[in-house]
Order: C-alpha cells, then structure tokens, then sequence
C-alpha cells in the first residue's frame, strides 16, 4: 500500500500496521554554533551541542543538518579518541601539506592547505533524529574541524522533521 501525503509532495510507504500519516506537519528549527579557535587547526567534539538544539526543536521524528559555513572547515562523524583525532590530522596533512606554492595563495591567502582539507573531510553530515534524540551508534559523535582558526566562524544547526 502507498500513501501519498499531496501537501508535502512525499511519497510515503505505509508501515506493517498499514495506517498512514496523512497531512505530516514538518517543522524545522535553526540555531548556530560560533567558534574562534585558538590555534590553526583544532577539532571540536560538537555532540552535546547539537544534541541541545534537537531537545529545543521538539522534533521527534526526523533529520538533522549541521553544516560548516565556511570553507577552510568540516564537520564529521567518527569516534571521539585522542589517538584517532591525531591519525585523523596526520592523514589530513600527507594529503594536503602547507606548502607556498598552491595557486590559491596567489589571491594573498595562504590557507590553500585549509580548503583541500575541507574537501576532504566534507563540510556537514545529516544525522537521524529518532524518538527526540541523535540516532547515533555506540562510538559515533559529531566533529568540527577548523583548518584555518583564530577567527570567527560559525555552523548552522538545522533540525527537520515531526
């Protein structure tokens, strides 16, 4: 059986019960998270963050978005151990050394190193809300990675759902 709730334009299959939910009211909730870093390259464990802003969204059932707004950061999903975060930043820079010589740095900047780094970490990540509350793994928590600190930037908080 499909049910098609005509006011959101969603296709919905109906559950093992097989009752559906006509007229879904989603509702969304947007806070930001600002952060000036003390030094070039930290990563912040932003988990209870974002885990406050889903309680005040209200929102039982559905995803949340949280989402660097800038371009020499990232946010990421992966265990919160010391070791981890070290191999992570070490990886990151065999990959993606400082050097003078990248193109970018011809603008003035000199943060070439930064936005490759972004690219490869990613800038956000989508995350279930279930029951009110992250539906993350035993081990997984949510990262921001700052690849060009010491100034402000923030990350937008966007829970959507029931």
């Amino acid at each position: 059986m499909r049910c098609v709730d005509r006011s959101l334009v969603i296709q919905l299959t109906c559950a093992a019960q097989r009752r559906c939910v006509s007229e879904a009211a989603l509702k969304s909730h947007t806070e930001y998270l600002w952060f000036k870093t003390e030094r070039e390259h930290e990563y912040i464990n932003v988990t209870a963050d974002v885990e406050r802003i889903v309680a005040a969204s209200t929102i039982r059932e559905g995803l949340v978005l949280v989402s660097a707004m800038h371009i020499t950061a990232g946010v990421y999903v992966n265990d919160a151990e010391s070791g981890l975060i070290e191999d992570i930043d070490e990886w990151l820079e065999e990959l993606a050394p400082y050097r003078p010589d990248y193109r970018h740095h011809r603008t003035g900047e000199t943060n070439g190193d930064a936005h490759l780094k972004s690219l490869l970490i990613h800038h956000e990540v989508i995350v279930p809300i279930t029951a009110g509350e992250l539906d993350l793994g035993p081990w997984q928590q949510i990262y921001y990675a700052e690849f060009d600190g010491r100034r402000g930037k923030r990350v937008v908080v966007k829970a959507i759902g029931e």
